[in-house]
């Protein structure tokens, strides 16, 4: 059975927050270096990709980087179904 995904009204302000941030890596305007990157997440931050499979944050800095040396043309992605949930304090779960 899956979870309830729904966000608290209380909660809109921050969802509206972090939609703004998703795609969290590509998003230009909030940094493109590997500095910029290490800069928004945690030191324990892991990242789980369509196929399900978890990916390290050392693993996803060091394909950034690849990335950008590359210089890729752009993507255009699509995400949806957004939902937020208080975990504590100013903690929020966003998937």
């Amino acid at each position: 059975m899956e979870p309830a995904r729904l966000t608290d009204p209380a909660l809109s302000g921050v969802l509206s927050e972090l939609v703004q941030r998703e795609p969290i890596f590509h998003r230009p305007e909030f940094g493109t270096t590997r500095a910029d990157y290490e800069r928004m997440t945690a030191d324990d931050f892991w990242e789980v990709g369509a196929s399900g499979r978890r990916y390290s944050r050392a693993y996803v800095l060091d394909l950034l980087e690849q990335r950008a040396a590359a210089a890729p043309a752009e993507q255009e992605l699509e995400a949806s179904e957004f939902c937020c949930r208080r975990l504590a304090g100013e903690v929020y779960l966003f998937t």
